[in-house]
């Protein structure tokens, strides 16, 4: 097996010389040239749709810059909002109506100018579409002259500001829904020169993008399971590879390891409904079975969350790259203390003997006949969240609840985790990942609390995002009810993650914004700023 496992890694090594081109160069430096790198990335970061906005790219759950389009907003490093194609933008006093002006000095790859117009039609036409874009919240959106358009609202949304800064804008005259994903043309600081599926990307800088010119021009990305983007690094022919945790024990000669901080927190949604739901129509008309029998009862999801050792996940799981999570929000000035609870499983016992749980003769907690017993899933591929998956196997087996994992893959895991519980990522630059977590009909935990989407409701409608943080934080807990792990406890949040790289010793990675959920393109965000020493 494990000469099986060798031959394979050296057929990856020559498979990436035959795809990227390498230097023969003694130090084994990849690019000759001083303006190009070449990136390992996560194989599942390859977007299914391609490169087109209206179809997700960029602004669904795993947001990034769109490197080929160009966007209204962006967020700077700080992720405080700041502007792109808008020179300004102004808020109706209702909050339903939202007006932004745009340069007039953008112009698309193919040499025609970007306007209202295209801002108009990339939004109307991606509302339509069955994506994890959520842009629920929008009636219509008009261009009014060539540098001013306007977004009606159906309701308020505070936060879409955030949502403005991750939508490339596509241009109405050269779009087809057939082909756009595999030939972009758009105004973003690079244009895409080839896709070779299930194998690379190559980037090449925009001669007349409007911005700061790229030191980088060309970058080309090779998409790659975890072991082997760590040979691809052994071997020298990458100059950027993620990596996992577990990696990092046998460093790379040549590279630095980098880690990034993050908002990309791992955690278990709990179905807090009993097993027999559906969950509500999708955009596309699909609905799923929902419900679980046991995480449904209060007393076991209030126990798991105390039940839970998350520095010992840190430590082991995450070799110390990462840090306890408490919510979905952490260290962001919208989460709630009170998400906050300490490791106490003598505690977790008690909670559920008070709900009537009784220890049966095979150390399983069980009432009325149903067993304190789930299965849970997890990412195959992914060591990290397979390394969660069976720590918390084994620290809930110590409170007398049995966890079952199953590893998968996500294209199956979505359809099924409705009903079971999966070791989940998230992680916005927004307060909405509240609202995709906790608003009834929203979320993966099929939970419902009038008070809470009462809150949410409130927050989005506020005048402000910072008029907007009390209401999500009272969406919480407001000292009688909320998602705290001590009231409904729809989810469980354990850690969160760094993400981490092994970097050539020779490359300026510039990467100074917190990373959100999902490795993949967001380490590309600021390669435009990259150098070579």
């Amino acid at each position: 097996m494990k000469n099986k496992k060798i031959i394979v890694l050296c057929l990856i090594i020559t498979f990436l010389i035959t795809l990227v081109g390498c230097s023969k160069n003694t130090d084994k430096n990849t690019n000759s040239a001083k303006d190009s790198v070449v990136i390992a990335m996560d194989a599942e970061s390859e977007p299914a749709a391609g490169f087109d906005p209206i179809m997700g790219w960029a602004a669904g759950e795993h947001t990034h810059d769109p490197l080929f389009q160009s966007t209204l907003l962006i967020t700077k490093d700080d992720i405080t909002i700041g502007y792109d194609l808008a020179k300004e933008y102004t808020i109706s006093s209702d909050g339903l109506t939202w007006t932004f002006k745009i340069r007039s000095d953008v112009k698309f790859t193919d040499g025609v100018p970007l306007t209202a117009k295209d801002v108009a039609f990339t939004y109307n036409n991606a509302m339509k579409q069955a994506t994890e874009t959520d842009l629920s919240m929008l009636k219509s959106v008009e261009a009014v002259d060539d540098t001013t358009v306007k977004f009606h609202f159906k309701t308020p949304h505070s936060a879409f500001a955030y949502t403005a800064a991750v939508v490339g804008i596509v241009p109405e005259h050269a779009y087809k829904a057939e082909t756009y994903g595999k030939n972009p043309i758009g105004s973003g600081r690079y244009v895409l020169k080839q896709w070779d599926k299930g194998q690379q990307v190559i980037l090449e800088a925009n001669p007349n993008y409007y911005g700061e010119k790229p030191n980088i021009k060309k970058v080309t990305i090779v998409f790659m399971s975890e072991d082997a983007s760590y040979a691809a690094a052994k071997g020298g022919q990458v100059d950027v590879a993620y990596t996992a945790p577990s990696y990092t024990v046998n460093p790379v000669k040549g590279y630095n390891i980098l880690a990034f901080n993050s908002v990309d927190v791992r955690g278990l949604n709990l179905p807090a409904v009993p097993a027999g739901h559906k969950t509500p129509a999708k955009k596309s008309g699909e609905t799923y079975p929902a419900g679980n029998n046991v995480t449904s009862n209060l007393a076991i999801r209030q126990a798991i969350a105390c039940a839970i050792d998350r520095e010992a996940i840190v430590k082991n799981v995450l070799y110390g790259y990462g840090s306890v999570a408490y919510s979905d929000s952490i260290n962001e000035p919208w989460e709630n203390e009170a998400m906050k609870t300490s490791y106490d499983p003598a505690k977790a016992k008690s909670i559920l003997e008070a709900d009537g749980w009784k220890l049966n003769a095979e150390g399983i907690y069980e009432k009325q006949g149903q067993k304190a017993e789930f299965d849970l899933l997890y990412i195959a591929s992914n060591s990290v969240r397979t390394g969660i998956a069976m720590a918390v196997k084994e620290m809930l087996k110590q409170v007398g609840i049995k966890v079952n994992p199953i590893g998968s893959s996500w294209d199956k895991i979505s359809t099924l985790c409705y009903e079971t519980p999966h070791v989940f990522g998230a992680g916005l630059h927004s307060p909405t990942s509240i609202r995709s977590h906790y608003y009834t009909g929203k979320n993966f935990a099929s939970y419902s609390n009038p008070t809470v989407d009462k809150y949410i409701d409130e927050a989005l409608a506020a005048t402000s995002l910072e008029a907007s943080y009390q209401y999500w934080k009272k969406a919480q807990w407001d000292g009688t009810t909320g998602v705290t792990p001590q009231a409904d406890s729809p989810w469980v949040w354990l850690v969160e993650i760094k993400h981490i790289y092994f970097a050539k010793e020779n490359l300026n990675v510039v990467d100074k914004k917190i990373h959100p959920h999902g490795y993949g393109w967001t380490i590309v965000n600021n390669v435009h700023k990259w150098s070579w020493k």
